[in-house]
């Protein structure tokens, strides 16, 4: 099982430098005329880093009281389609698997008009986050769960350009006791590491702060939260000081042969920006099915979010209306 998860995450790594090199916008437009002396010194990673936070929790599996997510011998397709469904709802389940998502935001804007005239919503940001999730039982009343975000950017440039490149990346650890009864509860902390390989992509900051899970499994429905927030503590002087706070709601309503209904925004706050104007709030909904490709599990889903509340730069709302979110998630339960 594990040569077989180590495969997945090699494609998995494929898959998103490939997503890299696919041009996300239009040739290079007519050269802007700046109102500023170098546009390389515009901040626009906090629209990048709303963009990765869309990395969702709707795409992993609780077992009751958190054991072991297994394939049961003999277990009809249609039954382990449905509780691998279920399972694949809860962002702190002993279950491996290997998320890819793509999140993409069109009628972005690379700039604000202050510094750029000519910068227009008309581009797209394009996000592929590489997201693997692997449990390990510390006992029998205890198991860690690590989570690991890690984005590949295509990000709206200056002249209908884009850059495109690896981002900072988020691993996360959740210690989740054994709890009786429908929920289950996973705390710990969370970091973000300047890994960027482009630094305009880059907070420049390593940051850190606490994480919190909790989530509701009954019949049919998987429901929960995730928050947290972090601030920076160290980095490069010349960038931005870190404090922003995630909350992510979700809520899932499970179906026959293993098709769902989800909806999994993400809520960040930028506590930097004046006046609250950091805030992003999407709106939205969407569904997906677990099924069994040969003998691999897999989960895959199709979403869109309406951004009804976006951050100013500026004095100006830079992206786009909607974000369409894409998923392919591989399930590695025990005995699979």
């Amino acid at each position: 099982m594990i040569s077989r998860f180590r495969g997945r995450l090699g494609l998995a790594w494929l898959l998103g430098c490939a997503a890299l090199l696919a041009p996300s916008v239009a040739e290079a437009q007519e050269k802007s005329d700046f109102l500023v002396a170098d546009p390389v010194d515009f901040d626009f990673t906090p629209l990048v880093h709303s963009e990765i936070a869309q990395a969702s929790a709707d795409g992993q599996p609780p077992g009751t009281d958190n054991q072991p997510v297994t394939v049961t011998p003999g277990e009809s397709v249609a039954a382990e389609e449905g509780s691998l469904a279920k399972a694949a709802q809860n962002p702190i389940a002993s279950l491996i698997s290997l998320p890819i998502q793509w999140n993409s935001t069109p009628n972005t804007q690379w700039a604000p008009n202050l510094l750029d005239p000519k910068a227009k919503q008309n581009q797209t940001q394009n996000v592929v986050n590489v997201q693997p999730v692997i449990p390990f039982k510390v006992s029998d009343g205890l198991t860690l769960v690590t989570r690991t975000i890690v984005p590949f950017i295509s990000q709206p440039w200056v002249g209908g350009t884009s850059i495109q490149a690896l981002g900072d990346i988020n691993p996360s650890v959740f210690l989740v006791p054994t709890l009786k009864g429908n929920f289950t509860v996973g705390v710990g902390p969370t970091v973000v590491l300047p890994t960027a390989t482009d630094s305009r992509l880059s907070s420049g900051q390593w940051s850190a702060g606490p994480t919190g899970v909790l989530v509701y499994t009954k019949g049919k429905i998987v429901a929960g939260g995730l928050i947290n927030n972090i601030w920076s503590f160290a980095g490069d002087g010349k960038k931005n000081d870190v404090n922003k706070m995630l909350i992510q709601p979700f809520l899932n309503y499970n179906l026959p042969k293993g098709w769902y209904l989800t909806s999994s925004p993400i809520i960040t706050a930028n506590w930097n920006t004046p006046d609250n104007k950091g805030w992003t709030v999407p709106v939205g909904a969407g569904f997906g099915r677990v099924f069994v490709l040969g003998k691999q599990p897999v989960n895959a889903s199709l979403s869109a979010y309406y951004n009804a509340i976006k951050p100013e730069v500026a004095g100006e709302t830079l992206i786009g209306d909607w974000t369409l979110r894409a998923q392919v998630q591989f399930l590695f339960p025990t005995g699979s």
